[in-house]
């Protein structure tokens, strides 16, 4: 069964969402997620401080907001007799987007929205790969690569109980699949992660929430859900729960002041998440290369969005975020820096403009010159590291090429795919990347982001190319709709083309061994399905097929999955004995990190291959074409 979000709820508090279904009966909390699918049908209408859903003629449930939150469980209130225990303020609460931690100082945007902390999205997470270190005793690609052993810390009771309690939730979810997995077994996250974050475990505790929310919107059928995102996070909270000390480590740091900084505007980038949250992330470089962000992001849809890009940047400078993105320039006098290289908004903050620099011009071109397959081994590295240790934009890759008819050609790389990084019809990635895709031998520069679980594409963020009259046009993707005339006919191409190769002949997007792939599919399998569903659908061949082209750890990791998902032993007497998940989460755990350490071994030797007939008057009269672009 699924169901759609209910428009117009606002977000709500994980604990109050948890404490929601805990009221209920037995009997009622089986009819919960029967009750979710009649939430849309529901009308919701705005109140001064908040909103008032109608179940029917008689009863409604009213949802009062704080600082755009739903915060205690008294601020959802029911008409009818069985409330507060009834199902449909459960249904309601349970249907409403999760708000952030409540935590997060005014002047920063929640850890987990920033599009290069994590993604979504919909950034609410970095997308496509685990955080998760390989789990000790286990082996990359073609031999042992384990780490030491996590240092033993002391953990107070409060602690080893939340871990034991987040551990279970998480494996129960691992075990049930999404297609099991409930209300239910998303409020016992819910709760989890509340135990957590009260015991000094906000790392765990803030995964927890954002496996829950992939779950809610696996169930809404959102199109924001990728199941290779909620494979990542249930890797990387497993994972984590297994490191005493980076589980207790704090989850925020705190912003420090600076010296004066001038800042080269680069891009801007709009975030919607599923948790309810909307607003803009404009990314800035100092002339050091070191990159910053400035973010306005609180409670609101895709539209905010796109109005969030028109924030002016802290100080009284009045540039907004997406002028400044756009070819702009700042100098920030007294700022305020987290590690990480967000900026804050204090008070003592002032800013003037300056003059600013296209992407051909320095310092931003030398983003442009550094080898392809040296920047997707940063920017895979950078996705390996703890979320809470990622510099800002290190997921970016800065890439020169040509359209072609079979994707984008990389100067010095591989062909491409241009991927939409969200495909809400409220934002423009979809549309205008059908468009360059219509103008092949189009010149572009590229700011992407790596997409490790589509290893042939990378999504697309913004774009810079020669427009009429030899003026360069630069886009960010999600904010600027193009049409025909932003983007001028090719020319036609030069008669030493003619010898250049059949687009059948020439390579296609990079790609990992296909028995790797097939690995990564298990492992998806595995969080979409269940155990159940693992051991019905277990390859024997695929441990032989990994070991034949020399994966033979993969081969291992294979073996394992499905020997623990088929494993049901019996008792002396003949009968059935109990599963024992932990061994299954267990074995998953170690093909997931299997397969994200194997991919990011592996992809960057297949950027590194020629792309195309290497010296051919082909390649040569394309370099040529750019050059004169450029």
């Amino acid at each position: 069964m699924t169901t759609t979000p209910a428009p117009g709820l606002p977000p709500v508090a994980a604990e109050v969402a948890a404490g929601a279904l805990d009221l209920l009966p037995a009997r009622l909390r089986k009819r919960v997620d029967g009750a979710l699918a009649k939430v849309p049908g529901w009308p919701v209408e705005a109140l001064p401080d908040g909103v008032r859903v109608r179940v029917d003629e008689d009863t409604s449930v009213t949802l009062r907001v704080t600082g755009g939150v739903v915060a205690r469980g008294a601020d959802a209130v029911c008409g009818c007799l069985l409330a507060p225990a009834c199902l449909h303020r459960a249904a309601v609460l349970s249907s409403a987007p999760l708000a952030e931690a409540p935590s997060d100082p005014p002047d920063e945007a929640p850890d987990d929205l920033s599009p290069d902390a994590s993604q979504a999205v919909s950034p609410d997470v970095p997308p496509g790969a685990s955080t998760a270190a390989p789990p000790t005793g286990t082996t990359g690609p073609t031999g042992t690569t384990g780490t030491a052993p996590p240092p033993e810390i002391a953990l107070t009771p409060a602690q080893t109980a939340a871990i034991a309690t987040l551990r279970t939730a998480a494996t129960a979810v691992l075990v049930t699949g999404v297609t099991g997995a409930g209300a239910v077994h998303r409020a016992e996250l819910l709760h989890a992660a509340h135990s957590g974050r009260l015991a000094g475990l906000p790392l765990p505790a803030a995964a927890a929430v954002r496996i829950a929310r992939r779950l809610g919107e696996a169930r809404s059928d959102d199109p924001a859900f990728r199941l290779s995102e909620l494979t990542a996070e249930l890797a990387g909270l497993l994972d984590l729960l297994r490191r005493p000390a980076e589980a207790a480590t704090p989850a925020r740091r705190a912003y420090q002041p600076a010296k004066p900084l001038r800042l080269y505007g680069l891009f801007t980038e709009p975030v919607v998440t599923a948790s309810g949250y909307a607003g803009a992330t404009a990314y800035g470089i100092a002339p050091d290369g070191t990159t910053h962000t400035v973010s306005d992001i609180a409670p609101g849809q895709a539209d905010r969005a796109i109005q969030a890009a028109g924030t002016p940047l802290p100080g009284g400078c009045a540039l907004a975020l997406r002028a400044w993105g756009d070819g702009g320039s700042v100098i920030l006098t007294s700022p305020t820096v987290s590690p990480d290289g967000r900026i804050g908004g204090g008070s003592r903050v002032r800013s003037v403009r300056a003059t600013g620099a296209q992407w051909h011009e320095p310092p931003l071109d030398a983003l442009w010159q550094r080898p392809p397959a040296d920047q997707l081994s940063a920017a895979l590295d950078w996705l390996a590291r703890p979320a809470e240790t990622r510099p800002a934009g290190g997921d970016l890759l800065f890439l020169r090429g040509t359209v072609t008819a079979l994707g984008f050609q990389v100067d010095g790389g591989p062909v491409l795919r241009l991927l939409a990084p969200d495909e809400r019809p409220e934002l423009a990635y979809a549309e205008n990347l059908r468009l360059l895709a219509d103008r092949p031998g189009l010149a572009l520069r590229l700011v992407a982001r790596v997409a490790a679980d589509r290893p042939g594409g990378v999504q697309a963020l913004a774009a810079s190319w020669e427009g009429h009259d030899g003026e360069r046009v630069r886009a960010d993707l999600g904010l600027w709709r193009l049409n025909r005339s932003h983007i001028p006919a090719v020319p036609a191409v030069p008669a030493a083309a003619a010898e250049c190769p059949a687009p059948a002949s020439r390579p296609g997007p990079p790609a990992l061994p296909v028995e790797l792939d097939l690995l990564r599919r298990a492992v998806d399998r595995a969080v979409a399905g269940g155990r159940a569903v693992t051991a019905a659908s277990a390859d024997g061949e695929l441990p032989r097929r990994l070991g034949s082209v020399g994966l033979t750890t993969g081969a291992e990791c294979a073996r394992s999955l499905a020997e623990t998902a088929a494993d049901r032993r019996h008792d002396a007497l003949g009968r059935l004995l109990p599963a024992d998940p932990e061994a299954f989460a267990a074995a998953w755990l170690a093909a997931a990190v299997y397969t994200t350490a194997a991919a990011r071994s592996l992809l960057p030797a297949a950027w590194s291959g020629p792309p195309a007939a290497a010296g051919s008057s082909c390649a040569t009269g394309a370099a040529g074409e750019r050059s004169r672009t450029e």
